[in-house]
């Protein structure tokens, strides 16, 4: 199976030259770790920044620049700093090319809830809602099954939805997944990972077909 950091590599490859990247809390922010060399990525924070690096070397943080999960970065050159206004106001008028954010569940339709637990005190949605809303791609990063085992890929999520028929591809620790009409497509599979365990873990809707090649990070 792919740990943390192999979800993030093979997000990585996702981006593309001149993307503007809005990164979300957990294991999407791990992905500005494995950007490419010579691609040209702005990475936005919607706190407020432009421009964010890798995360720092013990020792070099610096506790002024922190990213919307309040963890400590680093810039690269160029970036910018402004008001969440003007940071909200980028996402909302679709100049985000691609969120990649973390799920509690993302149904076979695309749609995901990330953001609440009945019963579970959250300080908010935060900006997730204005960037399932807005952004032109979505990928979610994520485990496959919860703490319990049950699957987190559903035919319908079951929890507090942050956005409807929006989620185009999910990285697991199992596999990669385009949401297609026909529900989860596997694209990919995890290195020692067989087909049964992926069907085993999977509740939506899931398709296979064809030779699946294992994914490479």
């Amino acid at each position: 199976m792919l740990d943390k950091y192999g979800i993030a590599k093979r997000i990585a490859q996702e981006l593309q030259d001149g993307y503007y990247v809005n990164l979300g809390i957990g294991i999407p922010t791990l992905v500005a770790n494995y950007i490419p060399e010579g691609l040209d990525v702005v990475l936005q924070s919607e706190n407020g920044l432009l421009g964010i690096g890798p995360f720092p070397i013990e020792g070099n943080e610096d506790a002024d620049l922190i990213n919307a999960g309040k963890q400590t970065i680093t810039t690269t050159k160029g970036s910018a700093f402004f008001d969440s206004a003007t940071s909200f106001g980028m996402i909302r008028s679709g100049r985000v090319d691609l969120t990649v954010l973390g799920a509690m569940e993302v149904s076979d339709n695309g749609d995901i809830a990330n953001w609440k637990i009945p019963g579970k005190m959250v300080k908010g949605m935060g900006g997730a809602m204005d960037l399932v809303a807005s952004a032109k791609n979505i990928i979610v990063a994520m485990n496959h099954t919860n703490r319990a085992g049950e699957s987190k890929l559903l035919s319908k999520c079951s929890l507090p939805i942050t956005g409807l028929n929006c989620v185009k591809k999910v990285v697991t620790n199992l596999g990669v997944f385009e949401i297609t009409e026909r529900g989860f497509e596997l694209k990919e599979i995890a290195p020692d990972v067989t087909i049964d365990e992926v069907k085993n873990a999977t509740a939506g809707r899931l398709i296979v077909e064809g030779d699946i090649p294992v994914i490479e990070v």
